[in-house]
C-alpha cells in the first residue's frame, strides 16, 4: 500500500479528556482537539471525560479501539507525575505497536515553549488493531503544541514522505 494519498481522507475520531474536575462546560482542551479535527476535515465520532481511574480509562480506550467506526483516539490529561496521572499505564498494554518518536517529539518541541518542565510529561502514543492513539498532556496549550506540530500531519493520507493513514483501519 502506498505511504500517502493524493487525496484528502477524512478520519472518524474519539477524544477522551482525563480529568477528576473539567465537566462539558470546562474542558478547553477536549473542545481545542474537537475543533482542530473539525477543522482539518476529519470527524469527530465520540468524545468522552472519563475520571482519573486506569480501568475507566482502559475501558473506554478498549471499546474505541474495538470499533470499525474509530481510526483515531486522541486524549488528553493524565500523562504526568502526579498520582491520578494514570494514562500511560492504561493504555500501554493496549498497543500492538508503541510509536516512541511520538513521546520523544513532543518534549522536543514542548522544550521550546516550556523548558526542563517537559521531562515530566509522559506524552504516548500508539497503534491498537489499526487505530492510532495518541495521549498528550491536559493543558489546551499542551495539546495545541502536539496537534499543530505532530499529530494533524501524521493524520493526513497526503503528508509526505509518511504518514500513519496506511496503518489504520480501512
Amino acid at each position: 500500500m502506498s505511504k500517502v494519498s493524493s487525496e484528502f481522507v477524512p478520519l472518524r475520531a474519539a477524544v477522551m479528556t482525563v480529568s477528576a474536575r473539567r465537566t462539558a462546560a470546562d474542558d478547553t482542551s477536549g473542545d481545542y482537539l474537537r475543533q482542530a479535527l473539525q477543522d482539518a476535515g476529519h470527524q469527530v465520532a465520540a468524545s468522552a471525560i472519563v475520571s482519573e481511574n486506569l480501568y475507566q480509562i482502559r475501558a473506554q480506550v478498549s471499546a474505541w479501539i474495538a470499533s470499525d467506526d474509530i481510526h483515531v483516539v486522541l486524549i488528553n490529561g493524565g500523562t504526568g507525575f502526579t498520582a491520578g496521572d494514570q494514562v500511560p499505564e492504561a493504555i500501554r498494554v493496549l498497543f500492538d505497536r508503541e510509536i516512541e518518536g511520538f513521546g520523544e517529539l513532543f518534549r522536543m518541541v514542548s522544550y521550546e515553549e516550556i523548558g526542563t518542565a517537559t521531562i515530566q510529561s509522559r506524552a504516548i502514543a500508539g497503534l491498537a488493531n489499526q487505530t492510532a492513539i495518541f495521549a498528550v498532556p491536559g493543558s489546551t496549550k499542551a495539546c495545541h503544541t502536539a496537534w499543530e506540530r505532530i499529530i494533524c500531519e501524521q493524520l493526513d493520507a497526503r503528508q509526505k514522505p509518511c504518514n500513519l493513514y496506511p496503518h489504520l483501519k480501512k
